[in-house]
């Protein structure tokens, strides 16, 4: 996992609330406390329909990608959300030199969305969300993160 600035995070996640008319984070101070108070400030902010603050996008972003690389450790497939960050998961073969074979690519609104539940691995393909390429670039049974704890459509405070 990545190592993260609390103090980027918490200004982060009370950048995000407060744009959302919410109190400031009250919560822990762990890095992945505030990694988690972001994507939950920044899926009520999608939820909503109000643009996300960027660095709570970026922080929301990253923590989800940390998440699945736990959940499906491996280098078979390349996850890339630019501009923020880009992970290898997934088991099987690995790539080592140019374009790996196995690539999944989307922008952070979208992946924050799949990965917390709001929005199906089918309906994003089918609408053009998702760039995915190889025979193991399907994260449908990867998502949503099972250990995400907040689920659609729940209040940040």
């Amino acid at each position: 996992m990545r190592r993260l600035d609390p103090q980027r995070l918490l200004a982060a996640v009370n950048e995000q609330r407060a744009c959302l008319g919410g109190a400031a984070w009250a919560g822990p101070l762990s890095a992945e406390a505030l990694g988690d108070g972001c994507v939950a400030a920044v899926a009520e902010a999608l939820d909503a329909a109000a643009p996300p603050c960027r660095e709570a996008l970026r922080a929301a972003a990253m923590r989800l990608l940390d998440l699945l690389a736990a959940r499906a450790p491996g280098r078979a497939v390349e996850v890339r959300i630019p501009p923020f960050a880009a992970i290898q998961c997934v088991a099987g073969p690995r790539h080592t030199r140019g374009t790996p074979p196995n690539v999944v690519e989307t922008d952070a609104a979208t992946w924050i969305r799949l990965a917390t539940g709001r929005l199906a691995w089918s309906a994003a393909t089918a609408d053009g969300l998702i760039r995915a390429s190889g025979p193991r670039a399907d994260l449908t049974a990867y998502l949503p993160l099972s250990s995400w704890p907040l689920g659609p459509r729940q209040s940040i405070d």
